[in-house]
């Protein structure tokens, strides 16, 4: 259950449904709760911003490890920008596009 900001005594509720194969006396709502949120929270680090910012879902790279070696690009790229404390990757990104050298001195190498 949830609140709109704009709306506040607005609620919308949502039911989520989960398949696992814990037993009924170990599947506890609030753990099954915690690891859909730990998923969500990889799906929104990693792959959200490769499929927005990368635009990911467009590349045209299909064939031999192209995609493979494209996917790990991306994921350095944010890795290294998170590293240097960057929490808007795609700001980041624009910012270090407009300079050759910044590239280059965020990973250490100038």
């Amino acid at each position: 259950r949830r609140h709109r900001l704009d709306q506040p005594k607005r609620f919308t509720t949502e039911t989520v449904y989960a398949i696992t194969d814990l037993p009924v006396h170990q599947a506890k709502p609030a753990q099954l709760a915690a690891w859909i949120r730990g998923h969500w929270h990889i799906e929104n680090k990693i792959h959200w911003v490769r499929d927005v910012t990368y635009d990911e879902d467009r590349s045209q790279i299909r064939t031999g490890n192209g995609p493979e070696v494209m996917a790990a690009l991306r994921n350095a790229a944010i890795g290294a920008l998170r590293t240097a404390g960057i929490t808007n990757i795609a700001a980041g990104t624009r910012h270090h596009a407009r300079d050759s050298t910044r590239p280059l001195a965020l990973l250490g190498v100038t």
